[in-house]
């Protein structure tokens, strides 16, 4: 798997974000199919960090309905993979760089 093609996009929500600044713990989304070794270095080669821990968890699809003119209409959200990423002590990830 290509690197570009591991990262996703950043987890960017209020505990997230609590983790980055007490435990330099970023979350990812990632492609499902990646595997740790593979997230450690698209993190390395992308922002220029030193990661010391992966860990990875993956979330289930989840039904969801809504009710319309038509009637209920049910469908299903898709599952997806979050990545975990510590990095060494005293280097950070500035995520809203780009923003």
């Amino acid at each position: 798997m290509k690197l570009s093609d591991v990262l996703i996009k950043p987890i960017l929500t209020e505990k997230a974000n609590a983790q980055q600044d007490k435990l330099r713990r970023y979350a990812f989304k990632v492609d499902k199919k990646a595997n740790k070794i593979e997230i450690k270095k698209a993190v390395e080669s992308f922002y220029g960090v030193t990661v010391t821990n992966v860990n990875t968890s993956v979330s289930p699809g989840k039904n969801k309905s809504r009710f319309t003119k038509a009637g209920v209409i049910s469908g299903r959200k898709p599952g997806y993979k979050k990545a975990f990423v510590t990095v060494a002590e005293g280097e950070n990830i500035d995520l809203y760089s780009n923003i």
